[in-house]
């Protein structure tokens, strides 16, 4: 009998610990349990999927792939830097649209707000990132019309903005960028609802990587305003000790999947192989180069029944023809357009060819340097960390410590707004003994260098002058010298020098696409032309883009047959 209840005691014993061992096995298979040690871990659940992969407002998916960047066709204008290499870019997002006038107008709107340029600290600020509108100005026409109302006239609310440098362009991308991941955290409920609108002030605006890197230095630390994570706000209890744990985490962190990547220019890779949109027509492959347009066919005119005859683009059609004669058989106008007037290409963007040509990020350069990268190519790389300050932390611009540059024209420009955290360049301890890159400045890798200089002498050993130097040099555009002095005076010196023997430099950037002034040719994808950064025109307008975190494509794929 006894026996016989010891077995019966060793079989209860024995589905307990089953019973326990599937319980455990259960718990740690739970979405809050570490994958490597089974632990639970402190963070909200699913909090990875629920914010992975958004997207910024205005944004479309362009999923990433190969294509053959370059022009593939006769290049009749003879310029030899479009030669056609094989790329591959990552998935990204990109603006639906150019950037318009209405949108860009709500950045002054902010900045006249926030920075009064009636006041004497700000005065600098709000003209710095106005357009200029003096654009539309010629000496034997007459655009008086644009100069005047094109910018703020509410029928032009819709067009493109044009007058934008590629500085102005970087900065638009950068307040984009705190305005919207402001927002988020409004919606999540770590900053209190409308600050943005009743609280913010020029001492302290919200800047995302000074929020990411100390939330008490955004708003002025007010705790009223930047709130702490909602599971967290009610006082911890104390522990058996008497002691009150100390709070860790309570902000929104870059691991809360809140915060979205920065609004910026395309790189011309990416502005390319967008615009492109070889995904719709896959007989474009990787052997047979590029779409001579942004649609199928070699034609500017829609070749579908229904709307057959009608112009896929906004383009200067020839001599004095900006539109055609008028009619069903114009396209609709003469200078820009109204955005989103034209049919999409296949990636579900509007106006890659025509109406304004567009900003991107790259320095300018003839050559594509294909054998050393071929993935995200793009030639402009400036990095830089956080300032640190003798005290140890992170060193914030204020309206004292704000520091301006001196354009071609004399229009001064904010390196950094106040609020954000001060740059500088990357030093030897971030580049010591790597493989990657060895300096902070990398505009010129395998560009420029004495060995890639065309009067480069391998066997002179004498000492050589500067002016030696600058004339041995690759790009040794002309030094003009614009400066504005300590009362405002603008002092300019101009370089006369007769060995300068290009216009290429480190400040001219790369923009695409034809626009409103531009012939059909232009609207290849591949084409490219350069201007100095600081300068703007009547054509040339940008668009943001925005890198995809996580999976290459937004839908799972099932395999064919």
């Amino acid at each position: 009998m006894k026996v016989k209840k010891i077995l019966n005691l060793k079989l209860i014993a024995s589905i307990l610990l089953i019973a326990g061992l599937a319980s455990c096995s259960k718990k740690s298979s739970s979405s809050n349990a570490s994958r490597a040690t089974g632990w639970n871990l402190d963070r909200q659940k699913n909090v990875a999927a629920k914010n992975k992969n958004q997207a910024g407002p205005g944004l479309v998916f362009v999923e990433g792939g190969t294509f053959t960047m370059g022009r593939v066709q006769d290049d009749v204008m003879h310029d030899w830097n479009n030669s056609p290499t094989q790329q591959h870019v990552q998935s990204f997002y990109m603006d639906e649209t150019e950037v318009t006038n209405s949108m860009y107008l709500e950045y002054l709107e902010w900045l006249k707000k926030v920075f009064p340029p009636t006041e004497e600290n700000y005065k600098n600020i709000y003209e710095g990132a106005s357009p200029d509108t003096l654009v539309w100005r010629n000496r034997l026409g007459y655009n008086e019309t644009m100069t005047n109302n094109y910018l703020r006239h509410p029928s032009y609310a819709e067009y493109p903005v044009v007058g934008v440098n590629w500085i102005q362009a970087n900065e638009f991308a950068k307040w984009r960028t705190d305005r919207v991941n402001e927002s988020m955290l409004e919606k999540t409920g770590f900053l209190k609802k409308n600050a943005k609108l009743t609280d913010v002030s020029a001492e302290s605006p919200f800047s995302s990587e000074t929020y990411l890197a100390s939330p008490t230095s955004v708003y002025g630390g007010n705790e009223e305003i930047v709130l702490k994570e909602r599971s967290k706000r009610k006082a911890p209890k104390a522990g058996k000790d008497g002691k009150v744990a100390e709070q860790k985490n309570v902000y929104a962190q870059r691991s809360s999947g809140i915060l979205l990547p920065e609004y910026r220019l395309p790189t011309e890779a990416e502005w390319e192989y967008a615009a492109a949109a070889d995904v719709g027509q896959r007989e474009y492959n990787i052997y047979k180069g590029q779409k001579k347009y942004p649609w199928s066919g070699s034609y500017t005119r829609s070749g579908k029944r229904v709307s057959k005859g009608d112009q896929l683009a906004n383009f200067k059609q020839g001599n004095g023809d900006y539109g055609g004669i008028a009619g069903w058989s114009d396209d609709g106008a003469d200078i820009t357009n109204q955005v989103k007037k034209y049919p999409a290409n296949d990636f579900g963007l509007y106006d890659m060819a025509g109406n304004v040509a567009e900003w991107v990020a790259d320095v300018y350069r003839p050559i594509i340097d294909n054998e050393w990268n071929d993935f995200n190519y793009y030639r402009g790389n400036l990095y830089t960390k956080n300032k640190i300050g003798k005290d140890g932390k992170i060193e914030i611009v204020t309206t004292k410590t704000i520091e301006y540059d001196t354009l071609s024209n004399g229009k001064l420009v904010a390196r950094a707004y106040p609020g954000q955290i001060a740059q500088v360049p990357v030093d030897q301890n971030e580049t010591y003994l790597r493989q990657n890159f060895d300096k902070s400045d990398n505009i010129n890798y395998r560009d420029g260098d004495k060995q890639s200089t065309r009067f480069y002498d391998f066997g002179n050993t004498g000492e050589e002058t500067k002016a030696d130097k600058d004339a041995r040099k690759m790009y040794n555009s002309p030094k003009h010298n614009v400066a504005v002095d300590s009362l405002g005076k603008m002092s300019r010196k101009y370089d006369s020098s007769s060995k300068r023997t290009t216009l290429i430099n480190d400040e001219v950037r790369v923009f695409k696409g034809g626009s409103w002034r531009d012939r059909a040719y232009w609207l290849d994808p591949a084409q490219r032309r350069y201007l100095p950064q600081d300068m703007a025109t009547d054509y040339i307008g940008f668009r943001c883009a925005m890198s995809s975190v996580g999976a290459k494509a937004q839908k799972s794929r099932s395999p064919r047959n």
